[in-house]
């Protein structure tokens, strides 16, 4: 039995070997693809290059492609293989509005003036998840691995829309394991959570008067100040999560409101709301007295309320089996090694915002679990085992979706947290092909995790993907 083990681990460092020089010897192509779609950032749901570029590279290297998938034209999933395990690997290319930035400054210069950015690095993201699913197909031809490899181009993850869609399409399901990355500002392979969330507007319609008769009207502003007053009165009766790692928190704002005249009573107002959670039931009981709130608001001002809800998530379930194997391969690649010139540029930048001169990050940070930043992965979670490892790319202190960030993102740094992350995901997913136990593992985990709960679509039923978003934003950008 000693010389069977022994027998599986010179196979499966061979394998890893071979994973880790063909990352290391194929990088042109993935670097082009990350550059170009730096240099045309889309808003979400418009990432029409984005998809095709990222699609291409897929099919050129044996992938099978299914676009448009959930009802998004920008959405696809890429197989390769067949039979267990299937392992799903993500991948992202939305931008960020009002970031364009010049990838030879170091203080703020935009390209265009109010042109989008990738101040997330999702032209990293999306590339380097594509980069690993192609080491993974090539090492499951070189040795005859069993298994499927998918790649899920996700649309517009800066709203939270896409996978919210893809799950209730379907999309998710029959899958083993899902993996996935993020370029940060530092390197962690925790096995965190994220806070459920809800994005809703509420469209309050009244009846218009001059102001001089306002007996006349109903004012849909008055309704909407209400049932802002009201949810404030909510708060303090809300259980505040679990501080500090996450706390339950709710805001909102007024997008329209007219006629915008002090002196015509107003007949319409959208305030438009946005929840975090620890917990999705926490959620969905909120954003119900929310609306019980705009009802309220509505009743006592004599006119009516419409709810829109334009996302909904679920919380994040950890998976400490796949966040530990991440670990343990991170511990073998190792964290970029960024220049002495990359870490001038990085400072440069933390000093034109005013921040502690400490450049970027060079050691990986200690594994732990607790709360990370809100997205929309936590769909996924619900499917099967989820895990995702933090890759350094830009600067602590700057903050994220921020000028700094597409600096980065497009240049060098960027290049190497991705081969970081392809490396690490690759590795991962080779684990899980040729050790069944930790797979095994990581389900069991997963089973306890969700205590019985399934997952289920919190979009409406009827509701479609807004295919149009942002389309008006990016012909001025064309």
């Amino acid at each position: 039995m000693k010389g069977v083990f022994n027998q599986m681990t010179v196979e499966l460092n061979k394998i890893k070997d071979f994973i880790v020089e063909w990352n290391n010897q194929n990088t042109n192509d993935f670097y082009n693809a990350a550059k170009e779609i730096w240099e045309n950032p889309e808003l979400s749901m418009q990432e029409y290059k984005s998809s095709k570029l990222l699609i291409d590279l897929l099919k050129k290297n044996g992938f099978s492609v299914e676009s448009g998938v959930a009802g998004m034209p920008t959405a696809f999933i890429a197989s390769y293989g067949s039979g267990k395990p299937v392992i799903g690997i993500n991948a992202e290319y939305d931008a960020l509005p009002g970031l364009s930035q010049d990838r030879n400054a170091v203080e703020k210069v935009p390209i265009t003036q109010g042109a989008p950015g990738h101040g997330c690095g999702h032209n990293l993201l999306g590339t380097g998840g594509i980069k690993a699913a192609i080491a993974i197909k090539n090492a499951m031809e070189k040795f005859n691995l069993p298994g499927t490899i998918r790649v899920l181009g996700t649309p517009a993850e800066e709203l939270c829309l896409g996978k919210p869609f893809m799950g209730k399409a379907g999309c998710f399901e029959g899958y083993d394991a899902f993996l996935d990355w993020h370029p940060w500002s530092y390197t962690k392979t925790n096995y965190d959570s994220c806070q459920a969330y809800f994005s809703v507007k509420f469209h309050f319609k009244g009846k218009t008067s001059h102001g001089n008769s306002p007996w006349h009207g109903r004012s849909a502003l008055d309704a909407a100040i209400l049932q802002g007053h009201a949810v404030e009165m909510m708060r303090e009766h809300m259980y505040p999560g679990n501080p500090p790692d996450a706390t339950n928190t709710i805001n909102y704002t007024f997008t329209t409101t007219g006629p915008e005249f002090p002196s015509v009573v107003p007949d319409y107002t959208t305030a438009w709301y946005i929840g975090r959670f620890t917990t999705t039931e926490d959620m969905l009981e909120a954003l119900e007295r929310v609306t019980k709130c705009a009802e309220a608001g509505a009743l006592a001002t004599e006119t009516v309320v419409e709810r829109e809800i334009v996302t909904i998530t679920h919380h994040k379930i950890p998976n400490k089996t796949l966040a530990e194997c991440f670990r343990d391969n991170m511990l073998k690649v190792g964290v970029p090694n960024f220049t002495k010139e990359e870490q001038e540029i990085a400072k440069s930048i933390q000093r034109a915002t005013g921040n502690p001169e400490t450049g970027l990050p060079t050691e990986l940070m200690p594994f732990e679990g607790g709360y990370t930043v809100l997205c929309d992965t936590s769909e996924f979670s619900w499917n099967a085992p989820y895990a995702s490892p933090w890759i350094a790319m830009g600067m602590q202190d700057c903050g994220w979706h921020h000028w700094g960030v597409v600096r980065c993102a497009g240049d060098t740094m960027g290049q190497k947290s991705m081969d970081c992350a392809a490396q690490v995901i690759s590795l991962t997913a080779i684990d899980l092909i040729c050790n069944p136990d930790i797979m095994q593992k990581a389900h069991n985990e997963w089973v306890e995790r969700m205590n019985g709960r399934v997952y289920k679509s919190l979009l409406p039923e009827d509701m479609t993907p807004p295919v149009h978003l942002n389309e008006d934003v990016m012909e001025k950008y064309k």
